[in-house]
């Protein structure tokens, strides 16, 4: 019973309707993921799992010149301390921060497997090592000087820093990401050098225009460098309204091979595309001919990135190659940016840069009024025991005397008044009348001196507190008058900043920018066959669909060798610069390039798997297309039009629909080569009619060509009494041809007993005709 009790204390009432009390649980769930998860703070530039991190390490002592220690070690302090979540998220966090191809000014120095920019992930957590880095210990700077708040952590057994006092706007330097609730973040890295003299020119100039900070912020810096082409009106765009994209290429060059052979050589890809992928992407390119003009990859990378591109031809011009490179690969990417921040912490906001900083800005100006503050207060303490050590010197003989006889010693110190005594151990020019309580020790002199050495007690210890008493006195007049003044402020924060930029400046190894600025050159669309070399091939497609092109011109009635049950069906000459039609029974038009076709060694690949053709759906016919030719295509029920075959080309796998067949199929798609045409039926009734009748569209389901009588079936269902079997073009003067027996030829000049109106039911064929009811 105890237990049930137990179990229903965690059951709360409530009386308001499941719409509201969903709706509030969802905004909590919501806010707490924006706001302790997802998004980074516009202040320090990080999310709360990485600022603590960042802290634990500090707690654990781990300097940048100080040792190494396990990984697991920290995501555990962190884990049990400060951030309740899984420990593996934490690893990879922290893991993350020490990637310099991921962050472009790394917080965590790694020793051990921390992950490669080929996609592999790092060594578990009990195998690598950490420590903080320089950066980093920036970031940290006056932590322990009241610069920023602390709360208590989830627990309530320790505090934690609400923000990391940072000394440059680390928020723009690496960047973030992050998917909340019904939001997102993503902010690209930036030189810390440029930011700076960003922040200085707004500190000089606080209503600069947004336009003017991209003369010091010309754009991204990322870690892997590569090339920017987006056009400067996009960035400052981006910038202004805090949404927009960068396009953003690989960095190349064109290597000399010698008797006029060259490759090219990628040296830096673009930013968080893994290097293994991108090549897996290239081969697969080349598969599939999609560039018909690249011959191979190679990847000869180190520790520098060295990907090689071999053109198949020394006669391909290499920035062809790359624009087609850069339209088929990830070697031109494009990074969206989402300046969607925490400003203070709670709002989240989209901003402009110019906000960003501005936000940095202002809280650099807090932090140095906190610390200056902290700072006086430490001061004032100082003065008050360096006042009473003072006292002690004046009044030694009295202070030691005190101490050896009276059994309170620090009672009596402070019962003394010093000031009279004071008066009798100077000269009357030196004296001065205390005021009230002034000649009073309190409890901290007292103590001061009750715990001053002995060694303390000499005449050169006494000039150095009245030295060190003046410059108190003169540092907390400047810090009073840098609390009173806004400029002195500012002026301040402006050489913070610089002295920041010397040290990330461009004589660190770092410092540099490593993402430089191009135009994109428009590149002049190249038909496909412009880019392969011309050869002649025979077309294979066996009964089954399965098709190959056989290097050459064979000969037409040669055996060749197909699967079992198996036989051929289309053969033909084509080139590798043409383009191949495929018909199917659903009045649907596929097309396939000659020179992507699998070569004729082995029994190729079936149709199926080049174009999306259903498996209920049969090859109709496969043809080459030709340029200015038109066609006609025709169902069984005898419905069709003409058609250019410029309409039947389909830019995809999906293929193109062009006879709408509904419960019927597709049956014949004939050149259109003269000015009649015949229709031949199932049930041996030829009709013939001028091309002109027939309506020449792109899709539809056509006009009727011949009628077909309907019979009831067995089952009482309606049956067409026979249905279209093939159809023939010719010239009417010239007269109709058809197959005989043997190798002849048999012509029929005068068609005008079949020669009707379009839609007719025609007449017996001529005599002779095919039983097949074919006309090839």
């Amino acid at each position: 019973m105890s237990e049930s009790s137990d179990n229903n204390d965690h059951i709360r009432e409530t009386a308001e309707p499941l719409r509201r009390a969903i709706g509030d649980r969802y905004l909590t769930y919501a806010l707490s993921t924006i706001m302790h998860r997802a998004l980074p703070d516009a202040r320090d530039g990080l999310k709360p799992v990485h600022r603590r991190i960042l802290y634990a390490m500090n707690r654990l002592k781990l300097a940048s010149n100080g040792k190494f220690l396990k990984s697991a070690k920290i995501s555990g302090d962190t884990m049990g301390d400060f951030h309740p979540h899984g420990d593996a998220a934490i690893y990879d966090a922290m893991a993350r921060l020490a990637q310099d191809f991921a962050v472009r000014y790394p917080l965590v120095d790694g020793q051990g497997n921390f992950g490669n920019i080929d996609g592999d992930n790092p060594a578990a957590s009990r195998y690598t090592e950490a420590r903080m880095t320089f950066i980093a210990e920036a970031m940290l700077q006056g932590l322990d000087e009241n610069a920023v708040d602390f709360r208590d952590n989830y627990d309530g057994r320790l505090t934690e820093p609400v923000v990391l006092p940072t000394e440059f706007p680390t928020l723009l330097a690496n960047g973030a990401a992050g998917i909340a609730v019904g939001m997102a973040t993503n902010i690209p890295p930036h030189n810390i050098v440029e930011l700076i003299d960003a922040c200085l020119h707004l500190i000089k100039t606080p209503d600069a225009r947004d336009d003017t900070l991209l003369n010091y912020v010309p754009g991204p810096d990322f870690p892997t460098g590569g090339i920017i082409v987006e056009p400067k009106e996009n960035i400052a765009k981006a910038y202004a309204t805090g949404r927009g994209s960068f396009r953003l290429r690989c960095k190349w060059e064109v290597e000399d091979l010698g008797r006029g052979q060259w490759q090219i050589v990628v040296t830096e890809i673009p930013y968080q595309v893994q290097k293994s992928k991108l090549i897996e992407k290239i081969a697969e390119v080349i598969q599939l001919k999609k560039i018909p003009i690249l011959g191979d990859v190679r990847d000869e990378s180190a520790d520098d990135i060295r990907l090689v591109l071999e053109p198949k031809s020394k006669n391909v011009d290499p920035e062809l190659l790359m624009n087609m490179m850069f339209r088929n690969s990830d070697l031109e990417t494009r990074f969206s940016l989402n300046m969607n921040v925490l400003i203070d912490g709670v709002t989240p906001k989209v901003c402009s840069m110019k906000e960003v900083l501005r936000a940095f800005l202002d809280f650099r100006r807090d932090v140095l009024g906190r610390r200056s503050r902290h700072r006086l207060g430490k001061i004032d303490k100082r003065l008050e025991v360096l006042e009473g050590f003072i006292i002690a010197f004046l009044n030694l003989d009295r202070v030691i005397d005190i101490i050896r006889y009276d059994d309170d010693p620090k009672a009596a110190l402070m019962r003394e008044d010093w000031g009279l005594t004071h008066a009798r151990a100077t000269s009357e020019a030196d004296y001065r009348s205390p005021a009230p309580g002034e000649g009073e020790l309190t409890e901290v002199q007292a103590e001061a001196i009750l715990n001053m050495r002995l060694r303390s007690l000499r005449r050169l210890e006494e000039m150095e507190l009245k030295r060190e008493q003046e410059e108190l006195m003169r540092e907390r007049a400047e810090i009073e008058d840098l609390l009173a003044s806004e400029d002195l402020q500012w002026t301040r924060i402006a050489d913070q900043l610089k002295e920041a930029k010397k040290k990330f400046g461009k004589d660190w190894e770092g410092g540099a920018r490593r993402t430089q600025f191009a135009e994109a050159a428009e590149a002049e669309e190249v038909p496909l066959e412009a880019m392969i070399e011309r050869e002649p091939i025979t077309v294979v497609c066996s009964q089954m669909g399965w098709i190959r092109a056989m290097s050459g011109h064979i000969d037409l009635t040669r055996e060749l060798k197909f699967k079992d049950g198996d036989g051929p069906r289309f053969i033909f000459h084509a080139e590798t610069t043409d383009k191949l039609l495929v018909f199917a029974s659903t009045g649907r038009f596929y097309t396939l390039s000659a020179a992507n076709l699998p070569g004729g060694r082995g029994m190729g690949e079936p149709l199926r798997l080049m174009v999306d053709l259903p498996n209920e759906a049969e090859i109709v016919d496969l043809f080459i297309h030709t340029a200015g030719q038109k066609r006609l295509v025709a169902s069984n029920a005898g419905n069709g039009f003409v058609v250019a075959e410029s309409d039947l080309l389909a830019q995809t796998r999906t293929g193109k629909q062009v006879l709408n067949v509904g419960d019927d199929t597709a049956k014949l798609c004939v050149p259109i080569t003269g000015d009649h045409v015949a229709i031949m039926s199932e049930n041996r009734k030829m009709l013939v009619f001028p091309v002109s009748e027939l309506p020449e569209m792109g899709r539809g389901k056509g006009v009727r060509l011949q009628k077909y009588n309907s019979a009831r079936g067995k089952q009482g269902v309606l049956e067409l009494d026979g249905g279209l079997a093939d159809a023939k073009t010719f010239n009417l003067e010239e007269g109709l041809s058809w197959p005989a027996a043997g190798d002849r030829t048999r012509t029929e000049v005068d068609m005008s007993p079949w020669i009707g109106k379009r839609a007719g039911v025609g007449k017996a064929p001529p005599y002779g005709f095919p039983r097949n009811n074919k006309f090839e």
